[in-house]
């Protein structure tokens, strides 16, 4: 009988979670809103009420023994030999919680569930999904980078996860780009993610617009309302030719080349996977990144450097939360 387990990706705005066969996937999936103002008490009885549910469905049709457990991928800080998730950005009032142990006694006193817990990182899970079901399912090492509101990694070596000694390896979004710069993110300058996640991109592109003699076609996007402005809407009309559009991509895409430079120089890893909700935009990044990223590095360093899109999406989160069970 294959083993199965249940994968849950935690956020801010959305809990999504899935009964996952080792083998075949994901075979039922459910999301729902993140009730983020019932603090870390009312999450906790989410998480259990939609993992109860789904091990219920799960019991009609596969084996309860079979079951390795439940793997939760949170954002901020884990430490996944305690199980405490500390601080989560998107998560308001949390400071230091013991997830994993809080979780695990609900679940026996409510909900009569008595299955190991394991937690990490949203990224790290996202990595791992990818290493195992993914795009990295060919590489022995690298990083997975998530493109979005913010810049996420995970690093896999040797086919396995690296947390390094604290549970935060792997944060490429603060690599320092610009120690000297005016961004700053989480009360540090220059850092990669004050630079290219998702507001600054906005942010870039209406500095760019302004500044631009003959203006930008992008307006046709967003109605001309440059409050609505997205990275999307500088996709279409990159896509489209669009001078100003293109610059920022190119931009955006170097600055990232020359973080993954700091990583290729520090670790040696030369593959990486990159995904999120930016990395949408495709070549208009990957391009200009794996340029960059050359010509931040030795001539000795650029064998096997490749940058390649993640396969999973939004669900790799969930297929790696779902492998920590499997181990």
């Amino acid at each position: 009988m294959s083993r199965w387990a249940i994968g849950i990706d935690l956020g801010g705005t959305a809990i999504k979670a899935a009964i996952v066969d080792e083998k075949s996937g994901i075979v039922r999936d459910r999301t729902i809103p993140t009730d983020t103002a019932s603090g870390p008490s009312g999450i906790v009885a989410q998480l259990a009420g939609i993992i109860a549910d789904l091990y219920r469905q799960a019991s009609l049709c596969m084996d309860p023994g079979s079951c390795d457990g439940i793997g939760l991928g949170a954002p901020g800080a884990v430490n996944a030999d305690t199980g405490t998730l500390s601080y989560p950005p998107n998560l308001p009032g949390w400071a230091v919680v013991p997830l994993r142990d809080d979780l695990q006694q609900y679940l026996q006193q409510h909900e009569k569930l008595s299955v190991p817990v394991f937690i990490d990182n949203d990224a790290n899970a996202a990595a791992f999904g990818e290493a195992l079901y993914g795009a990295g399912r060919e590489f022995k090492d690298f990083l997975m980078v998530t493109l979005g509101t913010g810049v996420g990694g995970g690093i896999i070596l040797n086919r396995k996860l690296y947390r390094g000694s604290n549970g935060t390896a792997g944060e490429v979004g603060f690599v320092i780009i610009d120690f000297e710069g005016s961004s700053a993110h989480a009360g540090i300058t220059g850092t990669l993610e004050s630079l290219i996640g998702k507001k600054r991109i906005v942010e870039l592109a209406l500095r760019m617009i302004e500044a631009s003699p003959s203006g930008s076609s992008v307006g046709k996007f967003c109605g001309c309302d440059y409050t609505r402005l997205s990275p999307r809407h500088l996709e279409h009309a990159a896509k489209e030719g669009d001078p100003v559009s293109l610059a920022v991509w190119n931009r955006i895409g170097s600055m990232l080349g020359v973080g993954l430079a700091n990583v290729v120089a520090l670790m040696d890893i030369r593959k990486f996977v990159i995904g999120g909700g930016i990395s949408a935009a495709g070549n208009l990044i990957f391009n200009p990144a794996i340029d960059q990223l050359r010509r931040s590095t030795l001539p000795s360093m650029h064998d096997g450097l490749e940058l390649v899109p993640a396969l999973l999406g939004n669900k790799a989160g969930i297929y790696g939360a779902a492998a920590l069970c499997f181990g």
